[in-house]
């Protein structure tokens, strides 16, 4: 049985010709609203399956206003709309509509994006349920393994991940001078890799002492509830003393999410998540954690009770604890370099959607590794092994993309000599990849809508359809919504794209990966040329570090591939960069005084701690690189009032 819809228009003649379309399709129309006020009372009287929604009413309040009560109603929605400035647009997107339909429009259209937005409705509640079953069932195997209380915290910290992302998590942190506590943080410092910091770790890494660290947890407010704060309301809770705001200020954090628990007799037990981004966190992530809080409770619970009974070794403190057989290699993610947060949160995201067939819009800057990214969607996806057709759109002239995309026939037009099969065709079962898509003319922008829609395509000059099947990622360097509002980009294929955008950052933004990076490339290089170059000085490192990156991560790898071509030695001692850039460096470096011994100390350890994620112990660590004896580093960090600047 078809869904009932109500139609909220205010222009009769475009609202009766609705639904008369419908109707004759077989849906039934609850009925015709010209107001939200009036829309409101219809859905009391009769809760409609889907409703078609104009954003542009007459009134005070618009679509927009009632799509937000739509959404915490979970009735699904479509817009119409005949045009949208670039703030309406922000605006409406962030509604999470199912659809867009642009006026004027065919009966098809309409049929045809109701289709699609009633499947992805259905589809995401099937989908959500699915992997809120597998969060459950992770928590419930958590406590049959025979590991460590710190392991199966983990274990908990990891399955949360990819449903509510942290780069640092405290759990257990509501009673630090008891008996009973039992609390132990984790630093994300790779994509399945984190760093465990107990209370002992805590001092040396703030330079506090555990009463200072009680002091400051007594100042936090005693949540009974899960809440979230985010950028301004983040900062406003971290105005004074606390150990939010300690945790804050050590680890550049900028949202958070509090998950409180009664365990054992009423004991609270809270899972504190934090992010660097500002705004990490939301309502459906709140609500998660009230559906399975209880689940939860009892795997902490059945860990207390079980915790004598555990055989595997306890980590050492400070030790880098990992949720994969080997860290540095992810499978599927082969030659994207680097461990930056803004760089995980993209793996997330990845590993979000790629085995799902959802439409993906990757968004950037140019050189920021767009085409790597769809590679790694197509790598991990279930289409893995089918074709990955890429196109670039800006490099094709506009007489010929039609043909390119969709083939033609014999004769089509001059110099059709043979019958041409096009980029779908040929990446039917797999995936194409449109790279710049923002260059595609306006005129083809509507046939490739409708080929995503109707998963069909008709050769040039031919009248037969074909049908294919292929999941969709674009890319581009351009503000689409400023596109859209200036008419060079239709709002209905933008919406259709922009399914699940993900936004590669650039490179200035996580410059924290450019050594990694710029050893890559040295590396690929020196195979490349048969050279023998096997390390690049600080004094280069220094320098790229302090750079704007205008060309990111493109522009790295030409810098580094000419580099080693010109270096006579074994050592990159210099590089060519870009006048202006370099005399902004200068002008910034403030080397204007030589530094003293003491000084220069504590910059090089606080450099390598840097690198080291803030570890002191452990291989790879701080004190492993500077070849001295913990114990000796954390006096010299002392002495040298090394406290948190050496993360930021």
């Amino acid at each position: 049985m078809k869904e009932k819809i109500l139609i909220v228009e205010d222009q009769f003649v475009e609202a009766d010709y609705l639904r008369l379309m419908l109707e004759q399709s077989g849906y039934i129309v609850i009925g015709i609203a010209r107001s939200v006020t009036q829309a409101e009372d219809m859905i009391k009287k009769e809760r409609p399956g889907f409703v078609l929604l104009d954003i542009f009413l007459k009134g005070k309040q618009t679509g927009i206003d009632l799509a937000g009560q739509l959404a915490e109603d979970n009735i699904p929605f479509v817009y119409l709309s005949a045009n949208s400035s670039e703030d309406v647009l922000n605006m409406a997107k962030a509604t999470q509509p199912y659809g867009f339909l642009v006026k004027p429009f065919r009966e098809k259209d309409l049929l045809v994006t109701l289709e699609i937005a009633q499947y992805r409705h259905q589809h995401s509640l099937q989908s959500k349920n699915r992997r809120e079953a597998e969060l459950l069932k992770q928590l419930k195997d958590t406590v049959k393994e025979p590991f460590s209380w710190a392991e199966r915290l983990l274990k908990i910290a990891s399955s949360l991940q990819s449903f509510i992302p942290f780069d640092y998590l405290a759990a257990g942190f509501d009673n630090i001078g008891q008996p009973s506590f039992k609390g132990i943080c984790f630093l994300r410092i790779g994509f399945n890799e984190y760093q465990m910091i107990g209370v002992k770790e805590l001092e040396i890494i703030t330079g506090k002492t555990k009463e200072e660290l009680i002091a400051l947890q007594s100042e936090n407010p005693k949540e009974t509830n899960a809440a979230f704060y985010d950028d301004n309301a983040f900062r406003n809770i971290c105005k004074y003393p606390s150990l939010r705001k300690l945790f804050a200020d050590t680890f550049q954090l900028r949202s958070h999410l509090e998950m409180p628990i009664s365990v054992q007799n009423g004991r609270p037990f809270s899972f504190c998540l934090y992010s660097r981004r500002p705004d990490a966190y939301n309502m459906d992530q709140v609500l998660l954690f009230e559906r399975i809080q209880f689940d939860l409770a009892d795997t902490i619970e059945e860990m207390l009770r079980n915790e004598n009974k555990v055989t595997a070794n306890i980590p050492l403190p400070g030790s880098v604890m990992t949720e994969a057989k080997d860290a540095n290699v992810i499978e599927g993610f082969e030659g994207i370099i680097g461990k930056s947060h803004r760089l995980l949160n993209v793996f997330d995201q990845i590993t979000q959607v790629a085995d799902t067939d959802t439409s993906v819009l990757l968004l950037g800057e140019s050189g920021t590794g767009k085409e790597k990214i769809a590679d790694c969607i197509h790598n991990l996806s279930t289409r893995k092994g089918k074709p990955l057709v890429k196109v670039n759109c800006a490099a094709l002239p506009s007489t010929l993309i039609e043909s390119e995309l969709f083939g033609h026939e014999k004769g089509a037009f001059t110099g059709a000599t043979d019958k041409k099969v096009g980029r779908f065709e040929k990446a039917h079962g797999g995936t194409i990849f449109l790279d710049e898509i923002g260059e595609m003319p306006v005129e083809l922008q509507i046939k490739l809508l409708r080929v995503l829609q109707e998963r069909e395509i008709e050769r040039v000059g031919g009248t037969d359809t074909i049908k294919i099947d292929v999941r969709m990622i674009a890319a581009t360097n351009k503000n689409l919504e400023k596109e859209v509002a200036e008419g060079r980009f239709r709002l209905d294929l933008y919406y259709r794209l922009n399914v699940f955008p993900i936004i590669l950052p650039p490179l200035r933004e996580r410059k924290e990966d450019i050594p990694a990076l710029a050893y890559y490339f040295m590396t690929l290089y020196n195979q490349k040329a048969g050279r023998k170059i096997s390390r690049i000085s600080n004094e280069v490192l220094n320098k790229m570090m302090t750079y704007h990156w205008p060309g990111n991560i493109r522009e790295l790898e030409h810098l580094i591939e000419r580099s080693v071509l010109l270096t006579k030695g074994a050592i990159i001692e210099d590089i060519t960069l870009t006048m202006v850039q370099t005399n902004s460096i200068a002008s910034d470096s403030n080397e204007s005084r030589m530094k003293t011994i003491h000084e220069n100390e504590r910059d090089y350890i606080i450099s390598v701690l840097k690198k080291c994620n803030g570890r002191i112990w452990g291989s790879g660590a701080a004190a492993e690189i500077l070849n001295i004896h913990p114990s000796t580093l954390k006096s010299k960090m002392k002495k040298l009032g090394i406290k948190k600047e050496y993360i930021r």
